[in-house]
């Protein structure tokens, strides 16, 4: 086989593939995807579980569909059958939502499952690929997800069907999002470590350098005390504080304030240059409540002063730590 006619051939899968998706849209009952929505709502509403289980090939699709929807805000778990068969149906709740997935309808692990569901009165969704199979049968509400034939040479390994079940999966998600009006905060809070999640969720009090550990100067500091304190904290800036109120900041030296103090006073002056003739007055400072990625935006905006280091104050201008550009590119965010 040439590369070209292998190349062709896995073009031809993937578009048996996707049309056996396009053709689950139509065989797919607006009811019955309406009842399972609903079903979805309730479950939400009363902060029970939805819990997926499958065998096989469709208990993978299981697990991916489980951790979709608990990305979402919805609880949902995965349950292996054989598993609930041996003590794991404790998990279950009468209020839950159980999501069965089952490619022929007649996974014997299912099928030994449903009775105890029937008997605890939790809620049954079947995604098959047989809609009169036993497990549709058994089921409050029946998902179509047969497909004409595996994208497999052989019709046997499991392709089309389980990507139209995943898909299906999917799409449930996606609507259940927007009937729920999830929003991207909503989603961060289900990702904190993702890049939407730290923007959406990371504020400056969460990556400053708190005050604790920072060494307020006074105005009459001398120019070597300045220095070595800039060297000791490894910040590259200190603060100054007030004189009549020592909590709040009146001043900010960096790195660059000192080398453009040097530079505009001749070496003569230098002894008697102290932290009052260095410091930025009255510097630009943010909240700790404020977002991370709106320290950054603050930072662009400011990109003539050359800005790496913002103090943090509180309502009272009470100083509460340094966000350095350093902390931010750390954490991911610039």
């Amino acid at each position: 086989m040439t590369f070209d006619s292998s190349s062709s051939a896995l073009t031809r899968c993937l578009e048996e593939e996707a049309a056996a998706i396009a053709a689950s849209a139509q065989r797919l009952q607006p009811k019955q995807v309406e009842a399972a929505l609903s079903l979805l709502d309730v479950c939400a509403n009363q902060r029970s579980k939805l819990v997926i289980t499958g065998v096989g090939k469709s208990g993978i699709v299981a697990r991916k569909i489980a951790a979709t929807f608990a990305s979402i805000g919805l609880m949902s778990i995965y349950l292996n059958p054989l598993d609930a068969l041996h003590g794991d149906l404790g998990v279950l709740a009468s209020d839950d939502v159980v999501l069965l997935l089952s490619n022929s309808g007649e996974t014997d692990e299912l099928l030994q499952i449903v009775p105890h569901l029937r008997r605890l009165g939790t809620a049954r969704i079947a995604l098959v690929g047989r809609i009169n199979s036993t497990l549709a049968r058994a089921c409050d509400v029946v998902l179509d997800g047969s497909v004409d034939r595996e994208v497999c040479p052989l019709n046997l390994a499991p392709t089309a069907s389980t990507a139209v079940a995943m898909a299906i999966g999917d799409a449930l998600a996606a609507v259940w999002m927007e009937r729920r009006g999830v929003s991207p905060e909503d989603f961060a809070l289900n990702h904190p470590a993702g890049s939407l999640g730290k923007q959406l969720t990371l504020t400056v009090a969460d990556l400053m350098v708190p005050v604790a550990r920072l060494v307020p100067l006074q105005p009459g500091t001398s120019l070597p005390e300045v220095i070595a304190q800039i060297t000791a904290d490894g910040m590259g800036a200190c603060w100054v504080a007030q004189r009549d109120l020592p909590e709040r900041i009146h001043g900010l030296i960096t790195d660059g304030d000192l080398r453009r103090a040097l530079q505009s006073h001749s070496t003569e002056h230098w002894s008697r240059l102290t932290a009052a003739d260095l410091m930025t007055l009255d510097p630009i400072t943010v909240p700790g409540v404020t977002l991370a990625i709106e320290a950054i935006e603050l930072m662009e905006r400011n990109y003539r002063k050359a800005i790496g280091v913002l103090p943090v104050v509180d309502a009272e201008y009470r100083m509460q730590g340094l966000l350095r550009l350093h902390d931010l590119v750390q954490a991911g965010l610039a």
